[in-house]
């Protein structure tokens, strides 16, 4: 394993970040590169914990000669966001200067034009170099995962539809519950990557691109930095580089049986008003239309001071916000449906 560091200067004398990158080299030219990030925002941690253990097995590999095909991986994406703490409390998933989120607004451009990332840097702010560095690297990988986690959550992935269904692989591997697959219309890591190969040639977007993948994983919840789960979850991704190809294990791909379903099938409940909020239904848990949701109190101890919300369709239970006290308009809950919701959504992520 070869363990290198990129320096990112600050945007003020006398400091300055690094971002350390291990690199384990394949024996054989032919098979898939492979590039994994994980703490994109940095107070996601589940990520950062299977690629400790992952790591331990690609050392054992390495030593054996059974790496195939090349793997860049980056444990800590963002120490800048590692570094933001409000009042004690870390900001790893917004630039407190610029107020945008970290995974967001990454360049938009042909795999053509991947050396311009890299050139020039000293006349980018921090955080613009960190994202020209991390897609300069991960355009240069043929398999692309960003690692995260939701808040309290059940495992499922973002996937542009341009990978689907050859990415099943990956999340019958990660036994994800469930895939989100997107349009593939907003400049978040994962679709950056996939922009770059969609317009390979510059003006003429390809549908379909096999042999790629770029995908977001959500790895449960936050609080879900977990030893045995750790574990399993380096043990799936280990799964999938052998089904790939990329070590040799001698591993087949298993089957996913989950649900796959588009953005526009997504109900996001949110808080009309204010409050504590009680939850009657949990992650994983399936739910009919109309079945009590939460409750909102709004205005303790008054006559009509809570508000009740339902299901609009049947669904299961994807997500749920680990806040007590909601704001107006705050997301509450994540539905994964068989049906498209009737709310507006504007092309892109579901959350910004």
């Amino acid at each position: 394993m070869d363990i290198s560091e990129i320096i990112i200067p600050g945007d003020t004398p006398g400091a300055e970040w690094r971002l350390p990158v291990l690199r384990f080299a394949g024996n054989d030219p032919k098979a898939p590169k492979t590039y994994i990030q994980a703490a994109l925002h940095a107070g996601e941690l589940p990520g950062t914990v299977l690629l400790h253990f992952l790591c331990e097995k690609l050392r054992q590999a390495e030593s054996e000669g059974r790496i195939a095909g090349d793997i860049t991986i980056v444990p800590q994406a963002n120490p800048i966001g590692a570094a933001q703490s409000h009042f004690g409390e870390l900001q790893g998933r917004f630039d407190l200067g610029s107020r945008t989120n970290f995974n967001r607004d990454f360049p938009l451009i042909s795999i053509a034009d991947r050396a311009e990332l890299v050139e020039y840097l000293d006349d980018y702010p921090a955080t613009d170099r960190l994202k020209r560095q991390l897609l300069h690297m991960a355009l240069g990988a043929d398999l692309v995962l960003d690692l995260h986690c939701d808040d309290e959550s059940l495992q499922y992935a973002y996937i542009d539809e341009a990978f689907w269904p050859e990415a099943a692989d990956l999340a019958a591997a990660l036994d994800m519950e469930a895939v989100l697959l997107s349009d593939g219309e907003s400049s978040a890591f994962e679709e950056a990557v996939g922009f770059a190969w969609k317009y390979e040639i510059p003006g003429e977007r390809r549908s379909r691109l096999p042999g790629k993948l770029s995908v977001t994983v959500e790895l449960r919840g936050k609080r879900d930095v977990d030893p045995v789960l750790a574990r399993k979850d380096a043990d799936g991704l280990w799964h999938f580089l052998a089904a790939r190809g990329i070590v040799r294990s001698g591993t087949a791909a298993a089957a996913f049986s989950g649900p796959a379903v588009p953005l526009d099938n997504i109900e996001i409940i949110r808080a009309p008003e204010g409050g504590a909020v009680l939850f009657h239904r949990d992650i994983g848990e399936r739910i009919a239309e109309g079945e009590l949701l939460a409750t909102i109190v709004t205005r303790p101890g008054q006559p009509g001071g809570s508000l009740d919300l339902h299901a609009p369709q049947d669904g299961v239970v994807l997500t749920r916000t680990s806040d007590r006290l909601v704001r107006r308009r705050g997301d509450l809950m994540k539905i994964a449906c068989g049906s498209p919701s009737k709310a507006s959504r504007r092309a892109g992520a579901l959350e910004h």
